[in-house]
């Protein structure tokens, strides 16, 4: 499984997830938006299509593209948009990570590629992507439910439906 991030040094190192996946072996950091892996699925929060089991062969054959950086940047530049036609954004998830502990949507790398690859039902390798952080287990621990769920769902707007309903009950 090929997970690839684009780092833009806009972090502490410290605490950065990236360079720790990388340091794991467990992905590879480029930082050159050109390089883009071509076909992979690219998580990006302002993605109107959500992840879901129909991005599986594109996860398994070419990879996920985590993006490490500024959105507040990244968002205005229209050639970000274009370097992809795979890009995707998560539903609903509730951060567990010590930096945004709790809060709804603002996932660490490590998160994300770690839900696509649940989502997509690579289960196994999600919980391997998140083994090395301490707090790893606790995401898709405080997630399960809702993982479980996407999971199931065989389309984007499947997706999205299991996400409002969910946000509607609660």
């Amino acid at each position: 499984m090929k997970i690839a991030i684009f780092h833009a040094n806009e972090c502490d190192k410290k605490k950065c997830t990236s360079f720790k996946l990388e340091k794991l072996n467990k992905a590879y950091l480029f930082y050159n938006l050109n390089k883009i892996p071509k076909g992979a699925i690219v998580l990006n929060p302002y993605s109107e299509k959500a992840v879901s089991l129909e991005d599986r062969n594109a996860v398994e054959f070419k990879g996920i593209v985590g993006l490490d950086c500024s959105w507040n940047e990244v968002s205005e530049s229209k050639k970000f948009f274009s370097l992809s036609k795979y890009h995707r954004s998560l539903p609903f998830l509730i951060a567990t990570n010590p930096v945004n502990y709790g809060k709804v949507c603002t996932l660490s790398t490590v998160e994300a590629i770690a839900a696509t690859l649940y989502i997509t039902n690579f289960k196994d390798e999600a919980r391997d992507m998140l083994d090395g952080f301490k707090w790893g287990h606790t995401f898709i621990e405080l997630n399960y439910e809702l993982l479980e769920s996407y999971s199931e769902a065989k389309t984007s707007s499947e997706v999205v439906k299991i996400q409002n309903d969910f946000l509607e009950s609660h």
